[in-house]
């Protein structure tokens, strides 16, 4: 959120993502598997807007690995 802000300089932008980011980790709180399944077999991909965030679940938590705004190079993905 903070590139969002300093690039545009105004935190509107970054305020407006948080919030949907946190609108739909609420509601992956209560349906985990509503994402995509990606080729790592415990990860999956909620499509929000412009970003893919990536995450893994169990019966006690949400792990996020990594948010990816779609319009970047797709061979620059990595994540652990």
């Amino acid at each position: 959120m903070e590139y969002y802000a300093q690039r545009n300089k105004s935190k509107t932008y970054s305020i407006k993502l948080y919030q949907r980011f946190k609108k739909e980790l609420s509601i992956l709180t209560k349906q985990p598997e509503i994402g995509i399944k990606t080729e790592i077999e415990s990860v999956r991909g909620l499509i929000v807007d412009d970003f893919i965030l990536f995450y893994e679940f169990d019966s006690e938590r949400i792990i996020v690995h990594t948010l990816w705004d779609c319009r970047q190079n797709p061979d620059d993905l990595k994540f652990e």
